[in-house]
């Protein structure tokens, strides 16, 4: 597998339906996991998952 699981913001992006912008602005307060390889963002499909299991608010 080349990518390993590992996302670009635009991926990110696509993948949660939100703008890249939304992505930059999660990132920099510290509310989605990240990794910074290179000076680039990437970001692990299974830790966005388990990030967003937790944001689940229940009703």
């Amino acid at each position: 597998m080349i990518n390993s699981g590992l996302m670009t913001i635009e991926d990110l992006a696509d993948y949660l339906k939100v703008t890249r912008r939304t992505i930059y602005d999660w990132v920099k307060h510290n509310k989605i996991p990240a990794v910074k390889l290179v000076g680039q963002w990437r970001f692990k499909k299974d830790k966005i998952d388990d990030w967003l299991d937790g944001q689940s608010q229940p009703h």
